[in-house]
């Protein structure tokens, strides 16, 4: 068995978890959810911690969380922010290959009904689409592999993942 890790990357609502579990069942890989690691260190919800600590704790302690992560053989689902540290995506891509599940702004907004509940970081003042847009070229410059999930159904986006997982064996 191969023992990359499948790293995924993209906006709130793009698929990381739902279709990452679904993936690691298809590659005969681990799942983990970094957000429910960060959850578990912090002993609060996502939104919480950024309403009780604000936005800049939070994107410390999810970095903290991703340092923390020593495993292979593992499709990971990050937290949209992740791709604010470059320390976290370094860590991140030196187990594995990362694939940035892309969606376009309107795709993210008809997605994503809890947007004031599931901690989703946009920094004051800004919109939901300045957050879009301020975090589009960090998904782009982190990517090994980018998926357009706009059209898919949750099973064509697993099937993508797979074969780009596939394919990024056969190059190393």
């Amino acid at each position: 068995m191969n023992k990359e890790n499948i790293i995924l990357i993209g906006m709130p609502g793009s698929g990381k978890s739902t279709c990452g579990v679904l993936a690691a069942k298809a590659l005969l890989k681990n799942f983990f959810d970094t957000d429910l690691l960060f959850q578990g260190l912090e002993e609060k919800r996502l939104q919480d911690i950024i309403d009780d600590d604000g936005i800049e704790y939070f994107l410390s302690a999810e970095e903290r969380a991703i340092l923390s992560l020593d495993i292979n053989a593992t499709v990971v689902a990050t937290g949209g922010s992740v791709v604010y540290s470059d320390k976290s995506m370094e860590h991140l891509k030196k187990s594995g290959k990362v694939i940035y599940l892309h969606l376009s702004y309107d795709t993210m907004v008809d997605r994503i009904k809890n947007i004031t509940t599931r901690g989703v970081v946009v920094k004051e003042g800004d919109s939901l689409e300045d957050m879009y847009n301020e975090r589009l070229p960090m998904y782009q410059k982190w990517a090994d592999v980018v998926i357009n999930c706009d059209n898919n159904t949750v099973e064509q986006t697993v099937e993508k993942i797979v074969k780009a997982s596939s394919d990024c064996e056969k190059k190393s």
